[in-house]
């Protein structure tokens, strides 16, 4: 595969995984009924765009085995592979042109007319574009910074976007303060390991996410340098749109169907005012279904692997780990370990609920438990764990504002589920097995 979504789109139509909609969708509403309803985890096509002649397609990046089949790795591959990129990343190449930059409006900018950008739920404060990178410039360090933010589409070239991280908060009050705007890119159509890395936590690891993106990818992106701000912007995608945060000025963002299923409040938020769009011949628009797999297992896959280097650190004996996607890939994990020692499984609980506050939930297992199986990990609570014994609580704690008693309550409690078995009784807890069934297909039977 390449490394432009137009050409994982083929792929996965090679595969027979591309879903092709003939049928005209309505932007609002309908097209992101869909996406919503396969969860995320279909790619889906759509040729007809009521009010457009511009496709749109979604659902890419919900299914952790399509991850690691790009990575080339098999899905319990994902994490150490991951971990090996951000060790080695890969500096990106500049090139002097792209396909993005096939077409360049710098005038008479109009997103709504442009493009077939969804709103998404009934309370919805209008569309919003959900799948797009955010690349800014970290001046301090001379790096790129990429995130995916949520943009409500306010008409023309107007733009409010929800800046949550801390980084990006820093660097537009850095700027502000300076009565300076900061310089964006947002790129729309990319693909998946793109997605995939910039989601990293580049202030824990201190890299730019693009050369990460590299590594994983196995060559360098080359990237090409916009029109009308001094960004570079990886020279396949499909569109980008060039602009400005606005310094000391508002509008109102919101509310807006968010990661856990409810409506985020409307908040006074800053803008971008758009200086230009670049796209392909005959681009294709990207969706991301808030919410949905697409929406959080990319964050979810990074998350994991800070979750995995911080209990590390506690318990060296760890296998594996997992946030789960009912949990929104960041509220509840599932960590397994080798226990060595009594006491490994509270430790693992401690560092988990640790390592980030939106952790909220942590169950720790033996390292015989498929954690990526929610039955699996039922039985091992059955089975393995006494509730007067094995649980710690944490009342008081920081936690997420995407998590909605958080914010009724202003922190949240964390709990630990210790369901690993007692080490002077491990013989008791040894599993059944079938001799030569991991041979045996079901299919080859009936």
């Amino acid at each position: 595969m390449s490394l432009s979504m137009r050409d994982y789109l083929a792929h996965l139509e090679q595969q027979g995984e591309l879903f092709r909609v003939t049928k005209e969708v309505d932007p609002k509403f309908e097209l992101g009924y869909l996406i919503k309803e396969t969860k995320g985890t279909k790619a889906i096509y759509y040729e007809k765009v009521k009010g457009y002649n511009i496709p749109a397609v979604g659902g890419l990046t919900g299914n952790r085995g399509k991850f690691a089949e790009c990575l080339g790795v098999p899905t319990q591959g994902l994490i150490p592979k991951i971990l090996k990129a951000i060790a080695n990343p890969i500096p990106h190449r500049s090139v002097g042109s792209g396909p993005v930059q096939e077409k360049v409006i710098t005038s008479g900018i109009d997103l709504p007319r442009m493009f077939p950008i969804p709103t998404f739920h009934q309370k919805d404060s209008g569309a919003f574009i959900t799948a797009g990178v955010l690349i800014v410039q970290d001046k301090n360090y001379h790096r790129y910074f990429t995130s995916i933010r949520r943009l409500q589409v306010n008409g023309g070239n107007n733009v409010s976007i929800l800046i949550e991280s801390s980084g990006l908060n820093e660097m537009y009050h850095t700027l502000e303060i300076q009565n300076e705007p900061l310089e964006v890119a947002i790129i729309l159509g990319v693909h998946p390991i793109i997605t995939l890395a910039s989601q990293l936590n580049s202030q824990q690891f201190g890299l730019d996410k693009m050369d990460v993106a590299g590594a994983l990818a196995g060559e360098p992106y080359e990237m090409v340098r916009c029109k009308t701000v001094n960004l570079e912007v990886p020279a396949n995608a499909e569109i980008v749109l060039e602009g400005k945060m606005i310094p000391h000025k508002r509008r109102t963002e919101g509310p807006f169907g968010e990661l856990a299923g409810y409506y985020g409040p409307a908040t006074e938020q800053p803008f971008v005012e758009l200086s230009a769009v670049t796209h392909r011949t005959n681009p294709i628009f990207q969706v991301n279904f808030p919410s949905s797999y697409e929406h959080i297992l990319p964050n979810g896959i990074m998350r994991e692997a800070s979750l995995f280097l911080h209990i590390r650190h506690l318990v060296p004996s760890v296998k594996a780990v997992h946030l789960t996607t009912a949990g929104g890939c960041r509220f509840h994990a599932v960590v397994a370990i080798e226990k060595k020692e009594e006491g490994d499984g509270k430790s693992a609980i401690l560092a988990a609920l640790a390592s980030n506050k939106d952790v909220k939930q942590v169950i720790v297992v033996n390292e015989d438990v498929n954690i990526f199986d929610p039955h699996d990990v039922e039985w091992a609570v059955a089975t393995r764990f006494q509730a007067d014994e094995d649980v710690v609580i944490v009342p008081g704690a920081k936690g997420s504002g995407l998590e909605p008693t958080h914010t009724l309550k202003g922190v949240t409690a964390k709990m630990g589920i210790d369901a690993t078995y007692p080490l002077k009784d491990k013989d008791k807890f040894e599993r059944t097995y079938i001799p030569g069934s991991e041979n045996m297909r079901l299919e080859n039977y009936f």
